[in-house]
């Protein structure tokens, strides 16, 4: 009966989001009442159990908070010199830059600053759209596999170390970073250097997509507040599909996993981590099933924050996102299942 109960919730978090759209606006909260559900039919609240969904995403919200505050500020700085800069050192290697330094920089400013950062650029550089909503697509890409690397980059990474940080892993603050730097920041580089290759050598005289309004404290804080709700409806979520998780997820094959996850393309990639990643996993395994999420992740609209934040303030349709995105991710899904057969 627990079984029956926990399949049709997880049918109801993977369909609701896109039939229902007062959920797609409020996912957050959705998925905190989804949660606190899962753990009512598995009959789990524990004290312990309370104490990690209200403490664990502090770190990230944090970060967000901070990094907002911070953004808010340099906001006006970065809108008078983006088109300078390019000018400066070209738009080819501007674009390389913007890929790779938020790709890398998520991990540290958090993917959802890094994505704010890439509107603002993209707002006030003079593109044609099909090249800006390129930029924009590699760039999400980028972001979403370097904020992986630690555990106040992004949701998934988030949840992730808090779900794997007892025994065997005993996960840590570098516990992503060190297994899975040979994989992220090689993907990093290589989408700066597709960008590089596909955009033009000078800016075109036309503005193409513009965003939205200037971002207040009010903004700063809602966005925080929802993060964290976000982060605690996947600790109850992660705990409450437990049962299904040991029983049937935790005996796929790695390679199984890996393409499993391109449900990742159409539902964000923290909630599916929630439900997946175990302790009782291999590392191998892990590492397959993060590596299928971040990927897929970028291929459509709703598989990443980034995306999400991106196409929402610049406008960007899903048939836009699909037609460059989900080739990329196909071509990226197969080269990275080809590099874990050797490098384990």
């Amino acid at each position: 009966m627990i079984f029956i109960s926990l399949f049709i919730i997880l049918a109801v978090v993977l369909i609701a989001p896109f039939s229902v759209k007062v959920i797609e606006e409020e996912l957050e909260m959705f998925l905190f009442v989804i949660g606190c559900i899962a753990i009512t039919v598995t009959s789990q609240w524990s004290m312990p159990l309370i104490k990690e969904a209200l403490v664990e995403p502090l770190k990230i919200t944090l970060a967000v908070f901070i990094a907002g505050f911070l953004f808010r500020v340099l906001q006006k700085y970065i809108a008078h010199s983006i088109n300078k800069i390019a000018d400066a050192i070209g738009v080819k290697f501007f674009v390389f830059l913007v890929i790779v330094i938020l790709g890398l920089l998520s991990s540290v400013i958090t993917a959802i600053i890094a994505a704010l950062v890439l509107v603002e650029i993209i707002t006030h550089l003079t593109l044609e759209r099909r090249n800006e909503i390129l930029l924009v697509i590699l760039a999400c890409f980028s972001i979403g596999f370097g904020a992986a690397l630690t555990p106040i980059g992004e949701p998934l990474s988030t949840i992730t170390i808090a779900k794997l940080k007892g025994i065997p892993y005993h996960a840590g603050f570098l516990f992503l970073f060190k297994h899975l730097w040979l994989f992220i920041i090689p993907g990093v580089i290589l989408f700066g250097l597709l960008g590089a290759i596909l955009m033009p050598d000078k800016r075109q005289k036309v503005h193409g997509l513009t965003g939205g309004k200037e971002e207040n404290i009010k903004d700063i804080s809602m966005r925080t507040l929802k993060v964290y709700f976000f982060v605690m409806a996947l600790i109850f979520l992660g705990q409450g599909f437990k049962p299904i998780v040991e029983t049937y997820i935790s005996k796929i094959p790695h390679q199984g996993l890996y393409w499993l996850n391109m449900f990742s393309a159409v539902l964000d990639n923290a909630t599916l981590a929630a439900a997946e990643i175990d302790p009782g996993m291999s590392l191998l395994q892990i590492k397959s099933a993060i590596l299928g999420l971040l990927i897929a992740g970028g291929m459509l609209i709703p598989g990443n924050i980034p995306n999400i934040i991106c196409a929402g303030k610049l406008k960007i349709k899903s048939s836009e996102w699909a037609r460059f995105g989900v080739p990329l991710g196909l071509l990226a899904m197969t080269g990275y299942f080809f590099l874990l057969m050797f490098i384990k």
